[in-house]
């Protein structure tokens, strides 16, 4: 039996002249949009292995995955991570939402602590990374379909002279794992010649969406996240999203078109909020997510993220009273871990009794009055809500919320009329960057873009 994933409110954003029956218009259109993704039949149809990724993982694959991840246990303490974009994003996210925040403080760990690298090119993050890890036992995850990506490429040659300086090139084999491409590019290469296990990132998923494979399995099971309840949740909301479900059925379906209509309105900003700080980095992942898949031939929502109630007092004037071409989707959760109660104070100099006096005692009651109040706020001030709903923060609807937004992207980027799966506006700052780093065959462009410098 199917646990309950999400639950979907786009009541809120009625007025101003929307009306449920302007959404429902686009019911055709979203069906469409969404058969295209399983028909293979729109643009960008090669990169869209992600579309039935969870069903297809096999009992080996997982197996796979364990005994690699056994490994990295019994030789480090901590294990770095090499990616950027995707892949760094997703595990990031995962890793955030499900573990204990406050963990680093532990000195009783079951698991290997994950750190990251490659995600930037700063040489003190970088300094401060090996004096962190320099009396730690450590191992290194990279991964990069190319190799070449010039921020983990200059992190992987650090962390693999490291390792190897300690352990040697031999035992430096056993504590490397390349997560790759099958056959070609630069990293593929260095683990054949060095003799480092891999995993393979498929062809036809792209970065962004490859959170469902050892891109962000692997280091999740390395840091003991339940990966098969991850992978169930996504399953059962791929089923509950497929070709043949309605509109009426398809949350992904319905929130595509909710945006859309937005969008269509004038709306040009999506500010995705949590009231839980640790969802903090789902929100890092949507924004690439959405940025990255519809920002392209001067169209698209501008994604932002918010996290509340801490920016209720940074960005909370101008959501109350700034331009109105902004829309929320708050992602709400009904039930937290733990228990905590305000206590009862004689004095009472706070003024916080009040809350105990009308029966309302713990921390996640006056965190649901605050989003819910926020909410009302902001709908009163012209600000759209989306709500969507968890039960729980736990694998299984953690796995089913991001491939929820991942087959909500491919539909609205259909209706957006882009080709949601390539990125053609990243290599601009690429070429950029090569050229006045002399790479060779960027000379003269480098000479002119130092003029203009």
């Amino acid at each position: 039996m199917k646990r309950e994933m999400i639950d979907l409110d786009t009541s809120k954003i009625y007025g101003n002249g929307i009306t449920p029956a302007e959404v429902s218009e686009l019911k055709a259109e979203m069906e469409q949009c969404n058969r295209m993704l399983h028909e293979r039949s729109g643009a960008g149809n090669e990169f869209l292995g992600w579309v039935d990724l969870p069903s297809s993982i096999s009992e080996q694959a997982f197996e796979a995955i364990d005994q690699a991840a056994r490994s990295l246990k019994e030789v480090a303490d901590v294990v770095i991570v090499i990616g950027i974009g995707g892949s760094y994003l997703g595990v990031k996210a995962i890793l955030s939402a499900l573990s204990d925040p406050f963990e680093m403080m532990s000195t009783d760990r079951d698991y290997p602590m994950l750190l990251f690298a490659g995600q930037n090119i700063s040489e003190d993050y970088l300094y401060d990374l090996f004096r962190a890890v320099e009396k730690r036992r450590i191992a290194a995850i990279v991964i990069s379909k190319s190799g070449t990506t010039t921020e983990p490429a200059i992190a992987f040659r650090l962390v693999k002279n490291e390792i190897e300086r300690r352990y040697g090139k031999e035992q430096a084999a056993a504590r490397i794992i390349a997560v790759t491409d099958e056959h070609r590019g630069a990293l593929k290469t260095m683990a054949t010649q060095e003799g480092y296990q891999t995993f393979v990132i498929p062809d036809d998923v792209g970065g962004r969406f490859s959170v469902f494979t050892p891109v962000g399995l692997l280091p999740l099971a390395v840091a003991g996240i339940d990966i098969k309840a991850l992978i169930q949740g996504a399953r059962d909301m791929e089923q509950a999203t497929g070709a043949e479900v309605s509109f009426a059925e398809n949350p992904a379906a319905q929130y595509a078109a909710a945006r859309t209509v937005l969008y269509r309105r004038g709306k040009k900003i999506e500010m995705l909020a949590s009231y839980e700080p640790q969802l903090k980095y789902i929100g890092e992942w949507w924004k690439q997510l959405f940025g990255e898949s519809e920002g392209k031939e001067g169209k698209g929502l501008f994604p932002a993220s918010e996290s509340l109630t801490t920016d209720l007092h940074s960005m909370g004037q101008y959501v109350q009273d700034g331009e109105r071409i902004l829309f929320e989707t708050v992602l709400s959760v009904e039930k937290p871990k733990h228990e905590l109660s305000v206590p009862k104070d004689d004095e009472n100099l706070d003024g916080l009794n009040y809350l105990i006096d009308n029966n309302i005692h713990r921390i996640n009651e006056i965190n649901r009055m605050a989003e819910l109040g926020t909410m009302l706020a902001h709908v009163d001030g012209g600000v759209p809500n989306i709500r969507i709903k968890l039960q729980q923060i736990d694998e299984y609807r953690i796995g089913a919320l991001l491939y929820f937004f991942e087959k909500a992207c491919g539909i609205s980027g259909y209706a957006l009329g882009v080709n949601p799966f390539d990125q053609p506006g990243v290599e601009a700052y690429k070429r950029n960057m090569f050229a006045l780093l002399g790479k060779p065959g960027y000379e003269q462009e480098g000479d002119e873009l130092r003029k203009r410098l």
